[in-house]
């Protein structure tokens, strides 16, 4: 049975769900193992100011629908057994359907993500994002749209589920800073429904 989440509320509409621990440590160690070995990873490219960047982590993208987003498409690739089992046991607990998730692997603590919003039009109005992480624990920072210095951080742990609701995407960005700190590696996989 699920631990009921840990609440924090980012405004009268938007708010984000932390479970910690949402899986077994044992599971998590055996799926970075597999996936590191097994995913179709890519380093793919963002167009940013007019020119093409590497992104700093490696990603992949499964399920039943493409996504795009500042200039790169992933065509999906058929649910895993193993991501297909976590799809429908995130969905059993949070009550929303997803049909893709997106895969990021952070190497260590140079590898990051940017300040952004899943806000894509194919994801529809105020989507539901829930993000399970696995591996090394990284922090997790978001900052209000309409007022910048108004930032909340949490550490995501090995094993934690993170789902953001509400208006959250619409109202809030979210980031994964670099660090200098040694770190190992971190897979996110972040389960989204595509229109």
């Amino acid at each position: 049975m699920t631990t009921p989440p840990f609440v924090t509320t980012l405004g009268p509409s938007a708010e984000i769900h932390y479970y910690p621990s949402y899986i077994d440590s044992t599971e998590s160690a055996e799926l970075i193992n597999l996936w590191t070995q097994e995913l179709d990873w890519i380093q793919s490219s963002i167009n940013m100011f007019g020119k093409q960047v590497l992104i700093p982590r490696l990603n992949a993208w499964y399920g039943e629908r493409g996504y795009g987003y500042s200039g790169t498409y992933f065509k999906p690739k058929p649910w895993t057994p193993e991501l297909k089992h976590l799809k429908t046991r995130i969905e059993k607990t949070t009550g929303h359907s997803f049909n893709s998730v997106l895969i990021n692997w952070y190497r260590d603590g140079r590898d990051s993500m940017g300040w952004h919003s899943d806000d894509e039009a194919s994801l529809g109005i105020n989507p539901q994002i829930a993000s399970l992480s696995f591996g090394d624990s990284r922090k997790f920072v978001l900052r209000e749209k309409s007022n910048k210095s108004n930032k909340h951080s949490l550490l995501l742990e090995d094993s934690s589920l993170l789902v953001m609701l509400g208006e959250t995407q619409t109202l809030w960005q979210h980031a994964v800073p670099k660090t200098t700190r040694s770190l190992q590696s971190r897979i996110n996989l972040t389960f989204r429904l595509i229109e």
